[in-house]
């Protein structure tokens, strides 16, 4: 009897987790899809903005601007990490914390000083578990990250670096290749390098009108090139962490379904062995009555 009692118990247990795990698969199926659409939006916008200044430097302009200057002098480095505010979502937040712990060991070589800057609850808690610190924290970056939000932190990278404060900023972030492959990578934002001639699609003789004039024209690329590429990093970072969310879930519920068929399984076992000793019971019993 107690077998059973035991058995049934889990099974409504597992029976409640598997809802769980069911609704949280939905939802980050729902939200997976809003944030792809942002993020592919968002991939060639700054992909057609990286091949303007492709095609502006094949066609024999001078692309410069003090965001493209490398320093001689490494003085101070950044390095943002971007994680998630949740968990629930497989090795997402792990893989970019080990780069990002690898990153910041790299540059705190290279450079003077290094400044580390996180977004996320999962990143800050497993710098804080590491005993590493961090310079800056970031909570209000979610699911739906907001251009204007990743644009205040852009103006600042750009002013300090202009200001000479920083020498180069790294982005350590998960990567959305595609709905089949995400991994983390780091990427150095600033100073931001102008694609070769030879990546552009062989344009080398392009010919451009510039009004006013090319320099003008710079300064308003260059900048908002590298507030897009931020934008995007926070994107495919959003979309990443739905998906790693989406699959987690789904093996955990499939995971559910296997045991409630064991726990089933043995659940009847056991109560078909209760049944047969209860039988054999009363049967003994009317035996034994009849025989007095």
């Amino acid at each position: 009897m107690g077998k059973t009692k035991v058995l049934d118990r889990r099974r409504r247990s597992v029976r409640n987790i598997r809802k769980i795990t069911r609704t949280m698969e939905l939802i980050s199926t729902a939200r997976f899809k809003r944030a792809m659409d942002r993020a592919a939006a968002g991939s060639a916008f700054a992909e057609r903005l990286t091949a303007l200044l492709g095609h502006l430097a094949a066609s024999g302009t001078q692309v410069t601007h003090p965001l493209l200057q490398a320093r001689a002098e490494k003085r101070r480095a950044v390095l943002l990490v971007l994680s998630s505010n949740r968990g629930l979502c497989g090795g997402y937040n792990s893989a970019v914390i080990r780069l990002a712990v690898l990153q910041r060991r790299k540059l705190e070589e290279e450079f003077a000083n290094l400044s580390v800057e996180l977004s996320g609850k999962r990143g800050i808690s497993a710098f804080k578990f590491r005993k590493l610190s961090v310079d800056e924290k970031y909570y209000h970056f979610d699911a739906r990250p907001a251009f204007a939000d990743v644009e205040v932190l852009a103006r600042r990278f750009m002013e300090d670096f202009l200001d000479g404060r920083i020498d180069r900023v790294d982005v350590a972030y998960t990567k959305l290749e595609s709905v089949s492959r995400q991994y983390p990578v780091v990427e150095t934002l600033l100073p931001y390098q102008a694609p070769a001639e030879e990546e552009n699609g062989g344009l080398h003789h392009a010919e451009y009108e510039f009004l006013p004039s090319p320099g003008s024209i710079l300064e308003e690329i260059v900048p908002f090139t590298f507030k897009i590429r931020l934008f995007r990093c926070f994107l495919e970072s959003a979309a990443a962490e739905q998906i790693a969310r989406m699959i987690a879930m789904k093996t955990a519920t499939e995971n559910a379904d296997s045991m409630l068929a064991g726990l089933s399984m043995a659940y009847n076992r056991a109560r078909q062995t209760q049944i047969t000793s209860e039988i054999l019971e009363i049967v003994s019993g009317a035996e034994a009555l009849q025989s007095q």
